[in-house]
């Protein structure tokens, strides 16, 4: 067959396949050209799934009669007009292909009134034939009609699944959307059925309705608001507490300059984030905005534009992964916490500013542009410091119980030991109940981590060695990971192919615990390679050694102890979980306790 020009209508069709995959992918191309419109209200509206009828209101500022056959034209666009203009693009659609494409697979009608234009008109195009222009009535902005998807190509008809799976995928795109921008108002419609309505914020709505719409009340109730910035880069937007983690990962919604993605650069980071604070085998709930320079990232990398490429995307993943640890630091307990409202599960741990950011409309997390030439030039180096754990499990003497006032003490004062397990406080608004070895453990977790950070971590010399057998095997291990061992203040040496001594041990540790706490150590190491929930090889060490080392079930303590390890829970970081994820800490109001026995009834 010799080489030859296609006909156009066989170019848009091929262009059609890779940009309409299936119904739901109209309705983004239609919905995004109403966002660039300056659309201050949407309405989708769908039978069949989105194959029998999608249809898209707006009240954009229109579309010229004189434009409209060029609407339908191929890499015929309004949005850019060179090179520069690519490679700065702020607009969600620049390729000039979403109109050609989908009237080349169905029936496609396009009625416009332009803003100060006395009349509106209207255009059709069926299988890529396209009708002249005539006039209509139509108010000010645009409606779009695609019925028929796929009518005269079957073999794509075909794979075309069932209407309820083609809604789900239509829904779960326009709350994407609708979280995209707070400022315009959403509707989508299936026959008679209204499955989203979304008013814009400020017009009757507030963010905290937008994401009760879109993530229910769950998320909206624990959720701590970002908002972090570092020359022409932000992040904001809100980011679920580690208690109120998922089995799937449906409900992580990324936006890049108010466009939504799915960037595995951006997802890593901040499972990243969360390494240490989620259960093994969750998933965080987030809604994240990152906002930056169009120069520093490039949009065109896919005709779907779904997927992002970042200039410098290493310090981009380090700054989205640094926001997101600081702001998840913030969990720990906090008067303000105390007296919040208590979860299904019974959780008390919600950050003073958890929830708060919401009721208040924070503006910085609604993807709005946001980038500004005037700022200083891109400096993400040293842009968030992280702050120091508290010490470590301290002598009673050390922890005063009276010097702090009782908004200092959110988890109140001490009061008894349940069970050998748990420590049972009361503050002025309820009762506290606090898992000991949880809590220790994120306690002495945060301390090994500021340590490495730091200097050299405190350790003590040990006048006679401590000497432990080993299997050969585990031996061998241990001495493959020496760094790791001396980075948290161990000296060790092999006297025998089984025989290992402890010359200097980490000083929070009681010299009499040194063997369990080893043995056990080098078992969890050995077993749990590749399966921690902790990836890097470092943090798994410290947090193994942090589980060994906390104390554990059965142990006596005093009150004066109990005091002091309540103390130290509100000065660490990430206090309200262990580093496996598990809450520390819960609490019952007095209004609870009240109706638990009938009283003032």
């Amino acid at each position: 067959m010799p080489i030859r020009v296609l006909a156009d209508e066989l170019v848009d069709q091929i262009a059609a396949g890779e940009v309409i995959e299936r119904p739901a992918s109209v309705v983004k191309e239609l919905v995004e050209n109403s966002l660039d419109a300056g659309a201050t209200r949407i309405e989708v509206d769908v039978e069949r799934g989105g194959v029998g009828l999608i249809r898209v209101r707006d009240d954009g500022r229109g579309i010229g009669a004189a434009e409209l056959p060029l609407a339908l034209a191929r890499h015929a666009t309004s949005k850019i007009a060179s090179l520069d203009d690519l490679e700065a693009v702020t607009t969600l659609g620049f390729r000039g292909e979403a109109l050609p494409s989908i009237g080349s697979v169905s029936k496609l009608r396009i009625a416009s009134r332009a803003e100060g234009a006395s009349q509106g008109a209207e255009i059709s195009i069926a299988g890529g034939a396209a009708a002249p222009t005539r006039p209509a009535a139509h108010p000010a902005g645009t409606t779009i009609e695609v019925r028929d998807l796929f009518f005269n190509v079957p073999a794509r008809r075909k794979f075309v699944r069932s209407d309820t799976t083609e809604l789900t995928h239509i829904a779960r795109l326009v709350e994407r959307l609708a979280l995209s921008r707070f400022d315009v108002a959403f509707r989508l419609r299936h026959g008679n059925r209204v499955l989203l309505d979304a008013p814009a914020v400020g017009d009757g709505g507030t963010d905290s309705a937008r994401l009760d719409e879109v993530l229910g009340s769950e998320f909206t109730t624990a959720a701590i608001t970002v908002s972090h910035a570092a020359g022409p880069v932000m992040l904001s937007g809100w980011i679920g507490l580690p208690t109120r983690s998922r089995a799937q990962p449906d409900q992580q919604f990324w936006f890049v300059n108010g466009r939504s993605v799915r960037d595995r650069l951006l997802m890593n980071a901040v499972r990243l984030a969360y390494r240490d604070v989620l259960y093994h085998g969750r998933h965080a709930a987030y809604a994240l905005y990152l906002t930056l320079a169009p120069r520093l990232v490039d949009v065109n990398a896919h005709p779907s534009k779904l997927e992002v490429r970042f200039r410098d995307s290493r310090q981009i993943h380090d700054f989205v992964m640094r926001a997101v640890e600081r702001s998840l630091a913030g969990t720990k307990p906090v008067f303000a916490a105390a007296a919040g409202a208590v979860d299904a599960a019974g959780y008390a741990g919600v950050p003073a500013h958890a929830g708060a950011g919401l009721r208040a409309g924070a503006g910085a997390a609604r993807g709005l542009p946001f980038y500004d030439a005037a700022r200083d030039p891109w400096t993400l180096a040293a842009s968030v410091q992280q702050e120091g754990a508290a010490s470590t499990w301290p002598s009673a003497a050390s922890a005063p119980l009276t010097s702090a006032s009782a908004d200092e003490q959110p988890l109140g004062t001490a009061l008894a030991q349940l069970h050998g397990a748990y420590i049972l406080a009361q503050n002025h608004d309820g009762l506290v109940l606090v898992d000991m070895h949880a809590a220790h453990e994120r306690v002495l977790y945060e301390k090994f981590k500021a340590e490495r950070a730091g200097a050299a971590p405190a350790s003590q010399q040990l006048l006679h060695p401590v000497v432990i057998d080993l299997k050969a095997h585990e031996l061998e291990a241990l001495l493959e990971r020496r760094q790791e061992w001396e980075q948290a203040g161990f000296e060790v040496d092999a006297l025998g192919p089984t025989r290992l001594a402890l010359r200097r041990v980490p000083a929070v540790l009681n010299v009499a615990d040194i063997p369990g706490i080893v043995g056990a150590l080098v078992q969890d190491l050995t077993l749990d390679t590749g399966s921690h929930h902790l990836e890097a090889a470092a943090d798994r060490f410290l947090g193994t050694l942090a589980c060994r080392s906390a104390i554990h079930a059965h142990r006596r303590l005093t009150l004066p102890e109990m005091n002091a390890l309540l103390r130290q829970m509100e000065a660490t970081d990430r206090a309200n979980q262990c580093n496996h994820g598990r809450p520390t800490w819960t609490r019952l109001s007095l209004q609870q306790l009240d109706q638990l026995f009938l009283r003032g009834r």
